[in-house]
């Protein structure tokens, strides 16, 4: 018995790749506590805390992607390197007299940078976009050519999270560069920095400068930072756990593998339900994230600001995805040039931007298409407040200090709301349909085979399903006073009773759990 007890624990506590390790498991949860009592034991040994903290993260990759955790230190040593020489280099470049020596010194430090680049690059672009690319060589060569060109298909597995942690250490190379920051003293404050667990597979995205900072600082963890951890715990474990994986299951995903054995109504809650899916996981595992630094005494920036009640694709990309929309434009459409060369270059720089940014979250036409779409979105509404600007009823979309009369508040922002969530609804058919042709499908039975008379029928067959897709739509559209007053409420809660809302909470969830635990949907990218 007793060897069968060691057997089961090894099986439990090394890497499954049909189970990884995610926030809303019972495995996690159960290590958690575990990782807790250590932590605050070694709460004033700050360099022990560090190493402590770091092997976890580790361990924590690893059971995600098993040996790949090798490329997280390839990705933290390479650039901690690259990053101690362009400091160095910098400062030769400040302290030259000549004109020449100014120039020796900046073109080695944009080289150290290119380097970095493309190690990080190189290596994502290898285990993301190896198969995609060199399929789409094949079929160009084959088009041109006339004769058939077969891609044998690599069997290269994609590292969980490696699309977040090269973004996240290229920020710190390029802000070094920049001169915005100092490198680190030591490589292990750098290893923590990357590998951090709570934001290290899914986001958010967290900057050198922010993050930095509070790596050896006095560890604080106040009332306030444990009532809002454990409240974003909580919202997170409700809108994955309930509300995303319920519909997903239930619903969403009968629907989009096969769109043409249900009616128009039923693809079209079935967008509407994705929309809130894709939302309430996202959001879910980011709130768990920043709770879960709260919680360690770290403040991470607010990754998703209530993004369906954006007026504009515009006020939807400053809302949804902070983390790495705000990457995007500060390291990619600010170094094309941003808005700095006129107007047709900026709508240029936003097309690009948008376009690797859908490439960024897969190696599919799909992708491609939904950040193109998103992009020319962002150019028509750049081009409409120039043109509404010069219209006095439609100041408020283009001039700012205006407010515009209370009838049109009351008319033309519901209008823009509900134009600018029926934009973003229709992308993510896009990022949701295995395919251009399914994407279509759906498309196709929404206009041609559309009846609303089943509506009730559907409800009747789908009650669970419609009940949280309405909690979720509220919960979303309420004032943000509500999360902001209820957040700070439980800052004034007893510890005790805070982990009586949290037991209550995992209890709810495996009442009505579905009886596997669902990956994030971010996981893949």
């Amino acid at each position: 018995m007793f060897d069968i007890d060691i057997n089961r624990l090894n099986d439990v506590l090394t890497y499954n790749p049909d189970s990884p390790l995610i926030f809303s498991s019972g495995l996690f949860l159960f290590l958690f506590l575990g990782f807790t009592l250590v932590y605050m034991l070694l709460q004033k040994a700050t360099t022990a805390r560090l190493l402590f903290v770091t092997a976890f993260s580790y361990y924590f990759y690893y059971k995600s992607s098993g040996i790949y955790f090798v490329l997280l230190a390839l990705v933290t040593v390479s650039d901690y390197v690259i990053g101690y020489y362009i400091d160095r280099v910098n400062d030769s470049h400040n302290f030259s007299k000549t004109d020449s020596d100014k120039r020796y010194y900046k073109t080695i430090a944009k080289w150290l940078v290119a380097l970095s680049v493309a190690i990080d690059l190189g290596m994502l672009a290898y285990f993301k976009y190896t198969n995609f690319f060199g399929q789409m060589i094949c079929d160009a060569v084959a088009a041109v050519t006339g004769n058939g060109l077969a891609w044998n298909h690599l069997d290269i597995f994609l590292p969980v999270g490696v699309s977040f942690f090269t973004f996240q250490s290229l920020s710190y190379t390029i802000d070094i560069y920049r001169q915005r920051i100092r490198p680190l003293d030591n490589i292990l404050d750098y290893a923590f920095f990357v590998s951090f667990f709570p934001q290290l597979v899914a986001g958010p995205i967290v900057r050198a400068a922010d993050f930095i900072p509070q790596i050896r600082r006095r560890l604080v963890v106040t009332n306030p930072m444990i009532g809002g951890g454990i409240y974003l715990i909580i919202a997170g474990l409700v809108k994955k756990a309930i509300i995303s994986d319920y519909i997903s299951v239930n619903f969403v995903e009968r629907v989009f593998d096969a769109p043409t054995l249900y009616s128009g109504l039923e693809n079209l809650l079935a967008v509407y339900g994705y929309t809130l899916q894709i939302y309430c996981d996202f959001s879910g595992y980011s709130d768990m994230a920043i709770g879960i630094a709260l919680l360690l005494g770290f403040e991470f920036p607010t990754n998703f600001n209530a993004p369906y009640k954006s007026k504009s694709i515009t006020e939807f990309w400053r809302r949804w995805h902070i983390s790495l929309s705000s990457w995007l434009k500060d390291y990619l459409y600010i170094s094309l040039g941003g808005n700095r060369k006129g107007k047709f270059r900026q709508y240029v720089n936003l097309m690009l931007t948008m376009l690797l940014g859908g490439l960024w979250h897969g190696a599919s036409l799909n992708f491609i298409l939904w950040g193109g779409l998103h992009g020319l979105f962002l150019c028509l509404d750049k081009a409409w407040k120039g043109i509404a600007a010069s219209f006095s009823p439609l100041t408020y979309l283009g001039k700012k200090g205006e407010r515009p009369s209370w009838h049109t508040r009351l008319t033309l922002f519901p209008v823009a709301g509900i134009i600018t969530f029926h934009l973003v609804a229709a992308t993510w058919v896009l990022f949701r349909a295995p395919s251009l042709q399914i994407a279509g499908d759906v498309f196709a039975q929404i206009f041609t085979m559309f009846d609303i008379s089943i509506l009730g029928q559907w409800i009747a067959s789908y009650n669970g399903v419609a009940f949280l897709m309405v909690l979720g739509y509220v919960l979303h559209f309420a004032p943000s006073s509500w999360q902001t007053n209820t957040r700070k409420a439980m800052g004034y809660l007893p510890v005790p009773l805070l982990a009586l809302a949290l037991i209550v909470t995992i209890w709810i969830i495996i009442q009505i759990k579905s009886s596997e635990v669902q990956p994030f949907i971010y996981f893949q990218f």
